[in-house]
């Protein structure tokens, strides 16, 4: 009797370990395509993403790139002073969008373009991604917006 009670606990115990790996196991598949990294484009650069890797990439819009096609579709380039990344996105752009202000793009990196199924820009004058921030101090050039207000 006594046997049969511990091989029990043993086999609930095994049966609860299984359980727990399959179920993390699903919930890190499921995960797989929600979560998307953030890059700058000297990342980009230095190590190229798959073309299939859906990720997000942040900068200022290049001075002078920003051309609106036929229809909806728009190219500009994404910089962070030291590199730049032509983006080319097909839809309607966010308000404060513009030249050389700070945007969060997401989508795939193919055949030396970024292709952007959804653009984030700022909210305000002041606003910056903080990742945008976090990049642009990286490369030495980041200029805090509040500082620049407070000096004029």
């Amino acid at each position: 009797m006594r046997n049969l009670k511990k091989t029990r606990r043993i086999q609930i115990i095994l049966l609860a370990v299984v359980s727990l790996a399959i179920a993390t196991a699903l919930i890190g598949y499921a995960m797989r395509d929600g979560i998307n990294f953030f890059r700058s484009p000297t990342q980009v650069v230095e190590n190229p993403p798959g073309a299939n890797e859906t990720f997000r990439i942040g900068g200022l819009v290049e001075e002078g790139s920003l051309i609106r096609g036929q229809g909806a579709e728009i190219t500009f380039r994404v910089t962070d002073t030291n590199a730049a990344i032509p983006v080319k996105y097909t839809g309607v752009l966010p308000d404060l969008f513009g030249e050389n202000e700070g945007v969060v793009a997401t989508g795939k990196y193919v055949d030396g373009s970024f292709m952007a199924t959804e653009i984030l820009a700022k909210h305000d004058e002041t606003y910056m991604p903080k990742e945008v921030i976090d990049a642009l101090k990286d490369q030495g050039v980041y200029v805090d917006p509040n500082a620049a207000a407070a000096t004029n």
